[in-house]
């Protein structure tokens, strides 16, 4: 393996995009050697920004079968996932997986076993774990500031969905590609508990003529743990004044939270009141994190390192997402005692 890791993208949408750019331009050490999208021109007009000596392809399988490519990269629809990175897996190629890494627990452990089984590296795309404010916060709580976890709160409030975009959601898009986050958080904010209850609720508010098609847009889930604590998950897809992700934990020592609405701490003090500015998109209010979990990716494979958020932890999120569907489907708590782990 050469010092400089070759990484190929397979997705070259939004976030794609913007995870092309941080490999070809903002990580030492890491270069993008292909990109695959089924769009026409989309893999092209991306290598010609970040990376002219790039190959194109419009195929996934062939860039996985590129020989000189050794970790990949999976950002398409979520749909994909799961046989992409088994695909990826068994070619020998390292394993970096935008979320959700699988829509069924026995897809997760597909994907588990395959980069198991060829001893290839397994990332998952939780970057709320590398923004320096929700790692402090997580830093704390391990090393006892807070005493014991007893309450939790995880929320996403996206900045807006037109109606033309929320026809085209898929159903429990609200759980499984947003509120994920949200559970993985929690999850890792309370280290070594094991969620043992979850009763979510959810509707579309915001759009409610596309929820006979199963869209929801706005939806709370409240989790049990086996440690005792409690916890709620909280997601909207239309918060008017910007993008915003907190989360707070509340223990018997104490209390740390993570999350800003605003972008910066400056204030406009004039007529009509104080003013601040807030992020509104996910690749401003979370770009170093972004780019932070790439990079940490990168050095496990020259490492030889196991990634800290793999794909075990992507299918304890899951497991929560699941049962969280279920919930709204029954209108009842749902017991996960019986998950297999």
């Amino acid at each position: 393996m050469s010092a400089s890791v070759a990484v190929g993208l397979i997705g070259a949408g939004w976030i794609g995009r913007f995870h092309g750019e941080s490999v070809a331009l903002r990580i030492p050490g890491t270069r993008l050697a292909a990109v695959a999208d089924p769009a026409p021109g989309a893999a092209a007009s991306l290598i010609e920004r970040v990376s002219p000596d790039a190959r194109a392809y419009t195929d996934a399988l062939e860039l996985i079968a590129d020989p000189t490519v050794e970790a990949v990269l999976i950002s398409t629809p979520a749909s994909t996932h799961t046989d992409l990175v088994v695909a990826a897996a068994e070619a020998g190629k390292h394993v970096f997986c935008e979320k959700p890494m699988a829509l069924t627990l026995e897809d997760a452990d597909r994907a588990i076993g395959a980069c198991a089984a060829n001893n290839v590296a397994l990332q998952v795309g939780f970057n709320r774990r590398f923004a320096a404010d929700f790692t402090a916060a997580h830093d704390v709580i391990t090393a006892g500031g807070i005493g014991t976890p007893q309450l939790l709160r995880s929320l996403t409030r996206d900045p807006g969905i037109t109606a033309d975009v929320a026809s085209r959601v898929k159903p429990w898009t609200i759980f499984n590609e947003t509120l994920i986050h949200d559970f993985d958080a929690l999850l890792w904010l309370n280290p070594g508990a094991r969620v043992v209850e979850v009763f979510a609720q959810a509707d579309a508010l915001i759009h409610p003529q596309y929820k006979e098609q199963g869209y929801l847009d706005t939806s709370m889930v409240q989790l049990r743990f086996d440690n005792g604590a409690l916890a709620s998950a909280e997601a909207s897809f239309q918060a008017t004044y910007g993008y915003d992700v907190r989360g707070e934990v509340f223990g018997s020592g104490g209390m740390v939270s993570a999350g800003e609405v605003t972008r910066t701490a400056m204030r406009h003090y004039s007529a009509p009141g104080v003013l601040a500015d807030t992020p509104r998109v996910n690749i401003e209010l979370f770009h170093d994190a972004y780019v932070a979990q790439l990079a940490h990716f990168a050095d496990c494979i020259r490492s030889g390192s196991a990634p800290s958020v793999d794909g075990l932890d992507a299918r304890n999120a899951l497991e929560i997402a699941l049962a969280a569907k279920e919930s709204v489907e029954t209108g009842l708590p749902v017991s996960l005692l019986s998950v297999p782990r």
